[in-house]
């Protein structure tokens, strides 16, 4: 979360509301302009008592010009409507179509129909030229109108979580675009030509479907303003290998960038090679999703200072990684998801990690031995540790480590996954657990042991 000043988020508040785009709100209903029968805040609930509800999903007669006085100064339409039917879609396309063709959104900056399943947009939607947003997320949309290229101004289009697998090179004519956020289970890809004139201000580009056809290599790689990006990659291993060295080189080339989700997978969406440079350089990047098989292992020790959140899933790390992101001053949070680490001993040195607050071992099957010294994950505040083959001897090792040693108890979440296989083991785990809080003399309204996912033990103070 992101917070403004007082002082600087009074002023902007105040410009919103002179330009009548925000609002205190004391319902949900759409909201008229003062003094005037128009809506600017339009708002479906599928409430019946809403003035705008006969308009959408009602038998309202409408002629060229009877829905005019209505929807002619509307700022935001938002739709909640989240029937699975094609009801919805149909309803909300020709309330659109027959809006716009009677003058009506013309001013409109943002329209979200996130949820409204497979929406039928109208050619006409090309009129809405002063539109900044538009939100198509969770819609399973097929297809786009091809008039979406002349809205010029739109900055935010959110297509995440639609059944849309090819967007048409004319997308990069919306010039003002800053955040494309596209479907990543669906394999969204581009249509790339060489010489496209991309959008200067783009910032986010999120879900992209990279293949051996894919133009990166003087293509995407023009695109040098990137701050936040998300990469899939898969195709067969021989075409795929110099498209992941194309992506590699244009990563290092994004100086603004904050957020990398790189996934790399074979045709039967296992993790794959991920060959990568460090990314010391990237002075900026506080963000880091990696899926595959590091083929550079010494990659752990060449992330920037600025790194807050890194995530491994696949990684096949042999050496422990512990003895090199411990040395990062920043990092906040790691998460070592199923075979990141495929090694059997683990050690958090003394000072290390002096930032960390959450850390999650997920499915590191080989794990045996985690030694943690004193001194070392002083600021962790949230531990889980699921799903490992030798978790009861490793969540006693963990526990002593952490109470038994002077570490201070300051957790919001303690948990650990015990056995799956094993009720006797979960039995005795939970056992044990009671006995180390006991110990360390910590009394019992200060935490509890609940069972999560079968043998799953949760214990928050």
């Amino acid at each position: 979360m992101v917070q403004l000043p007082d002082a600087l988020r009074q002023y902007w508040s105040s410009k919103a509301q002179q330009a009548t785009f925000l609002g205190v709100h004391t319902n949900t209903r759409s909201e008229l302009s003062l003094g005037t029968s128009r809506i600017r805040r339009l708002v479906d609930h599928l409430d019946k008592e809403d003035i705008s509800f006969d308009h959408i999903h009602g038998d309202y007669n409408t002629t060229s010009t009877s829905l005019t006085p209505y929807y002619e100064d509307v700022l935001s339409f938002l739709s909640f409507d989240t029937r699975k039917e094609s009801k919805p879609g149909e309803e909300v396309g020709n309330f659109l179509r027959q809006s716009i063709s009677s003058g009506g959104f013309l001013v409109l900056l943002v329209l979200d129909l996130e949820n409204v399943f497979r929406p039928k947009l109208p050619e006409a939607i090309g009129k809405l030229t002063r539109l900044r947003y538009l939100g198509l997320r969770s819609t399973f949309l097929e297809v786009l109108p091809s008039s979406i290229s002349k809205l010029q101004n739109v900055q935010i289009l959110d297509m995440k979580h639609t059944s849309i697998n090819t967007l048409p090179d004319s997308i990069w004519k919306l010039q003002q675009l800053r955040h494309l956020y596209l479907s990543e289970s669906y394999r969204s890809e581009l249509m790339l030509r060489h010489g496209t004139n991309f959008p200067t201000f783009l910032q986010t580009l999120c879900g992209l479907f990279v293949d051996e056809e894919t133009l990166v290599r003087d293509g995407l790689d023009r695109l040098l303003s990137i701050r936040k990006l998300g990469l899939t990659m898969s195709s067969k291993q021989e075409a795929m290998s110099l498209q992941l060295q194309a992506v590699v080189d244009w990563v290092l080339k994004l100086n603004q960038l904050r957020s990398l989700r790189l996934k790399s997978i074979d045709e039967n969406n296992q993790p794959w090679d991920l060959e990568l440079k460090p990314l010391v350089s990237l002075v900026n990047l506080s963000y880091i999703y990696l899926l595959g098989r590091l083929m550079n292992p010494s990659i752990m020790s060449q992330f920037p200072y600025s790194l807050i959140d890194l995530t491994l899933s696949g990684s096949g790390l042999v050496e422990d990684p512990m003895q090199s992101l411990d040395k990062l001053p920043n990092l906040r949070s790691l998460k070592l998801l199923a075979k990141s680490y495929l090694g059997k001993n683990m050690l958090c040195s003394l000072g290390g990690f002096p930032q960390l607050r959450v850390l999650n071992l997920w499915k590191l099957e080989q794990l045996e031995e985690w030694n943690v010294e004193k001194g070392a994950l002083q600021a962790l505040r949230h531990l889980e540790i699921r799903f490992c083959r030798s978790c009861d001897k490793l969540c006693e090792k963990v526990l002593v480590y952490f109470f038994v040693l002077g570490f201070d108890f300051h957790f919001n979440v303690f948990a650990i996954g015990a056995d799956s296989n094993s009720h006797e083991g979960s039995s005795q785990l939970q056992q044990f657990i009671g006995l180390i809080w006991n110990w360390v003399s910590i009394p019992s309204a200060h935490y509890s042991v609940l069972p999560v996912d079968a043998k799953f033990l949760s214990c928050k103070p």
